[in-house]
């Protein structure tokens, strides 16, 4: 019908589309350029050896990736991090799961309007989506910038904090329903918005919303090598 709402899909990206972590990608490139001290590598090394190890769950792994950038991104300038983030995607662009990429194929088609939320910093989504997902609009963490382009180090958005409330202001503010709407998401940052979508799916989902998952009831994917199971 001509005055129908479009339906709306919401994905998170790192473990989800992108195999890997924007963030973590991000900061190795800005101790290569010199941006951030070699130590920095260090501390990478050790959080993701942390985490391959059992000490802690994903989400402690991604929350001190954030807290590490956080920690040398002030006075360092916009440019730095854009130019950083132009080379990583193109690099890393294809390394994406094969359940997430046929599902963006197919609800595309059907023409759904299609956003993403990453707790990345927005120059490398941005980057990650003109690349390769071409959505309809994506959300990252915002910095502060002072009026020389240096990043102060204070965070002026996060939208990792409520994901839902960002899903339910973009639907509101854009005229789009959540009737037959799908969401995909792997950790328990993500339950915020499949709990408010029609199709909610737990993708390579962690221990936390596996278990959240389980309660609700909701569909389990797992993709393993170049096997996609279906968990019910």
């Amino acid at each position: 019908m001509k005055n129908e709402k479009r339906k709306i899909a919401i994905f998170d990206i790192d473990g989800t589309i992108f195999r890997k972590n924007l963030h973590f990608e991000l900061i190795n490139e800005l101790v290569w350029m010199k941006v951030f001290p070699r130590q920095v590598r260090n501390d990478l090394t050790r959080l993701y050896t942390n985490w391959l190890e059992h000490e802690g769950t994903y989400e402690d792994y991604r929350l001190a990736l954030v807290a590490l950038y956080n920690k040398h991104i002030t006075g360092k300038k916009k440019e730095d991090i854009i130019r950083a983030s132009r080379i990583v995607v193109p690099f890393h662009k294809n390394r994406t799961y094969v359940f997430a990429e046929n599902l963006i194929k197919k609800i595309k088609k059907e023409g759904f309007c299609i956003i993403a939320i990453s707790g990345s910093p927005l120059e490398i989504v941005d980057e990650f989506n003109k690349e390769h997902l071409k959505f309809d609009k994506v959300f990252g963490s915002m910095y502060e910038i002072d009026e020389d382009g240096n990043y102060t180090g204070k965070i002026e958005f996060e939208p990792t904090r409520d994901k839902g409330q960002v899903l339910r202001q973009y639907v509101f503010e854009n005229n789009l329903t959540l009737k037959g709407s799908y969401g995909v998401g792997d950790t328990e940052s993500d339950a915020s918005f499949l709990e408010l979508v029609d199709n909610p799916i737990t993708f390579n989902p962690n221990y936390n919303l596996k278990s959240i998952a389980e309660e609700k009831s909701w569909k389990i994917v797992v993709e393993k090598k170049d096997v996609i199971y279906d968990i019910q």
